[in-house]
């Protein structure tokens, strides 16, 4: 394979610490670049099968682990908030001793939106309240007192010390679609998750297509914001179209030259399991990882 985007990987948080450890450790041992894992309370068809937290699985993931970046993909305030995140953050990147990345979106309107029992947003008021969830985390990493008064968060006096590793702060990736989270992303992010604008019933080449307009719109948000595209990392998750990206290992050697070709810096894909979502071989993975070796 051509070398071309880094290539990051998510493990689920589904199995037990002791058989989970030995899928961190691979992931860093085959050489990708990234290890992600879902910020989920429940996740669609998945939601009534085991699942356990994800910052405590992180925190667990820099101890098995000495190279790889470890990141939330993606956090979002459907059940967070930013003064309590910033501290978990803050201390996952000091376990990691710097490796840290922070994966964040507008949350969706699955499980988590109505967990904690609070009114739906409007899609309007999702985007708002992520602007306002990244401004506030942005400046509780960066201070080490923080005041402020927002229209969905607030913190009053809250301490972050001694702060993070990463210097001013663990680099941001905020996953957007839309033409107003677009803005968002482009303003505060240090990079740019993407799954596509398509539905999977639209088919393969159609989710191509919506990838590519949403990267011309990211790029086009970025000239907006007064920001040039080279400061900016893009993130693709191969696996949001119809077609998992490791269904063979020539699918994916495909997908990451087309994801090339549109300018990604970093394709993400998920670790096989063995039946349902992401089913798959783990010798495709391990092939995978040969080849970009």
């Amino acid at each position: 394979m051509v070398p071309g985007p880094r290539v990051g990987v998510v493990v689920l948080p589904q199995q037990r610490w002791a058989e989970a450890r030995e899928r961190w450790r691979a992931v860093e041992e085959m050489g990708f670049s990234t290890a992600w894992t879902y910020d989920h309370l429940a996740w669609r068809d998945l939601a009534d099968e085991p699942w356990f937290a994800t910052v405590p699985t992180l925190t667990a993931a820099a101890t098995v682990t000495s190279r790889i970046r470890l990141g939330t993909w993606v956090a979002s305030p459907n059940y967070r908030h930013p003064v309590l995140f910033a501290k978990e953050l803050m201390t996952l990147d000091d376990v990691s001793d710097g490796r840290l990345v922070v994966g964040l979106g507008a949350g969706g309107t699955g499980w988590d939106a109505d967990v904690l029992g609070l009114p739906r947003p409007t899609p309007g008021q999702r985007v708002r309240r992520l602007d306002e969830f990244c401004e506030l985390l942005d400046l509780l990493l960066r201070r080490p007192t923080t005041t402020r008064h927002g229209e969905w968060f607030s913190a009053v006096a809250a301490r972050m010390v001694p702060g993070p590793v990463q210097q001013p702060r663990p680099p941001f990736v905020i996953a957007a679609n839309g033409p107003r989270a677009l803005q968002v992303a482009a303003r505060r992010g240090d990079g740019w998750a993407t799954t596509g604008t398509t539905q999977p019933e639209d088919g393969q080449d159609a989710w191509w297509r919506g990838v590519a307009e949403a990267a011309t719109r990211f790029e086009s948000a970025l000239l907006d914001a007064g920001r040039s595209p080279a400061d900016v990392e893009r993130y693709l998750d191969l696996d949001s179209g119809p077609v998992y990206s490791l269904s063979s290992r020539e699918a994916f050697a495909d997908a990451v030259g087309r994801a090339s070709e549109l300018g990604f810096t970093d394709v993400v894909t998920h670790w096989p399991r063995q039946e349902g979502t992401y089913a798959g071989d783990v010798q495709v993975l391990e092939q995978v990882a040969a080849d970009l070796a």
